[in-house]
């Protein structure tokens, strides 16, 4: 028989040790599922035990699950056909006139990869190794050229097919296809806002993104030549998307289709090797297992808080603040913006979602400013949506914000991490004013998957 203890002082214990153990610099998956175990044997009894087969068994035989490691298995062909090369130089040399048209380039870049990946990393990475020299060769700003990339790599956790989205629908018991639908426009929306942004700071001060030199421009002739040669990627990805968006294959089936698509664009690149496989498939199984390896973990750590009242404690804490349904959702929005200086993605959607998704959806949001609100039987589609455009901030947060320093690994020597935080700064200002926009305007994220679905 465990120990009698109150929920103030586990969660005191709980979350305490868990952040200890994290800043000591353990990996997150070991230290939720050990703490899960250790507090499970101390706190817990015989019939709590159970918990442990009954939280992991169900995610081990989720289908759904099974679309995460065929799309990364899908971007690590893509990538080593060198299809993101070629991707990012055709809309340079289309953009490369305009004034910051390479910073345009690697923002619409990274949107085409994001839909193409799923994954922030892959993209911050690849982009800062190829987009972020060649903006600093011709003499544009180390902060502006800095922030497109991070802000452009950011939509790989919100575009389509996002691993986040996939995640957040088995967690959460949702469609994997109404997640996906609901977070295209918001995605556009942000990837406009960063254009917009580049473009306005560059016309206004040239300096910081000069157009490219008439030599290297191209003409019109030359622009549709480049084109005609990523026709092979883009239609696979819009054959991914398209099968899903009209329902005619599931996302998993989707994911199957678009890793057979990619080893044929690689083919037909002349890129596909053994070697490559090879390579591809241990990148998968690498990002696979430490997905789920932390899901397991944190779904066992999550259980036993919940199942010791833990859930009640917080959503208690939370309504009695007293503050509208509003200024609820504005308070664990910065708890999410918080935690992600912290936890990486996988470990905050396994947190907090199974907490605060039942405390939303008790919550009326009638709208604010006199502006239509959102319908209670739409109010877990539209969460969701706004949850993963927050994650975003998560990731350009500074300290210890994940996207930062997946580009300073990759970035030139003479790049600071102290540019880099600075470089991040508006575009998570410009992630606040996306996340605004979805929640000031719930239409957004609600209206396509209901044109779609009904």
């Amino acid at each position: 028989m465990g120990w009698d203890i109150g929920i103030e002082l586990l969660t005191v214990l709980m979350f305490g040790s868990l952040a200890v153990l994290l800043l000591a610099g353990l990996p997150l998956s070991f230290v939720t599922g050990g703490l899960a175990c250790i507090f499970l044997f101390v706190f817990g009894d015989a019939a709590m035990l159970n918990m442990l087969p009954s939280r992991i068994f169900p995610l081990m035989t989720d289908y759904q699950l099974s679309a995460i490691p065929l799309f990364i298995f899908m971007a690590s062909v893509l990538e080593r056909a060198g299809v993101i090369e070629r991707m990012f130089d055709v809309i340079y040399r289309c953009l490369g006139g305009l004034k910051g048209g390479l910073a345009t380039a690697a923002i619409l870049a990274s949107t085409v990869l994001a839909a193409m990946c799923g994954v922030i990393g892959a993209t911050e990475v690849t982009m800062g190794l190829i987009a972020l020299p060649a903006m600093l060769k011709r003499n544009y700003d180390v902060r502006l050229a800095s922030g497109a990339i991070l802000g452009g790599g950011t939509l790989g956790i919100l575009i389509p097919p996002s691993i986040l989205a996939i995640l957040f629908a088995v967690v959460a018991q949702q469609s994997v296809g109404e997640l996906f639908l609901g977070a295209v426009i918001p995605g556009l929306l942000l990837s406009s806002l960063y254009i917009a942004y580049v473009t306005v700071r560059c016309y206004l001060n040239p300096s910081l993104g000069p157009a490219l030199d008439p030599s290297e421009r191209i003409t019109t002739r030359e622009k549709l030549v480049l084109l005609r040669g990523m026709a092979a990627p883009i239609t696979l990805v819009a054959l991914v998307l398209g099968v899903i968006f009209t329902g005619i294959a599931t996302p998993v089936e989707a994911a199957g289709i678009g890793t057979f698509g990619a080893l044929i664009v690689a083919g037909t690149q002349r890129k596909l090797s053994w070697e490559a496989l090879q390579s591809a498939a241990v990148t998968t199984v690498k990002v696979s297992a430490m997905v789920l390896w932390i899901v397991f973990g944190a779904t066992m750590f999550v259980g036993f808080y919940v199942v010791n009242g833990g859930q009640q404690f917080v959503s208690d804490m939370i309504i009695g603040t007293g503050l509208g349904p509003y200024g609820i959702l504005l308070v664990m929005m910065m708890i999410l913006v918080m935690l992600g200086m912290f936890l990486d993605w996988v470990g905050i959607l396994l947190l907090a979602v199974p907490i605060f998704l039942p405390i939303v959806k008790s919550l009326s949001f009638d709208g604010m400013l006199g502006l239509p609100g959102v319908d209670p039987a739409d109010v877990a589609l539209w969460f969701a949506v706004v949850y993963m455009v927050n994650m975003q901030m998560s990731f350009l947060s500074p300290p210890f914000g994940y996207a930062l320093f997946y580009l300073k690994s990759v970035a030139p020597p003479q790049v600071t991490m102290g540019q880099i935080y600075a470089s991040s700064l508006p575009f998570l200002l410009l992630q606040a004013v996306g996340l605004f926009i979805c929640v000031l305007f719930p239409q957004i994220t609600i209206w396509l998957p209901r044109l779609v679905y009904g």
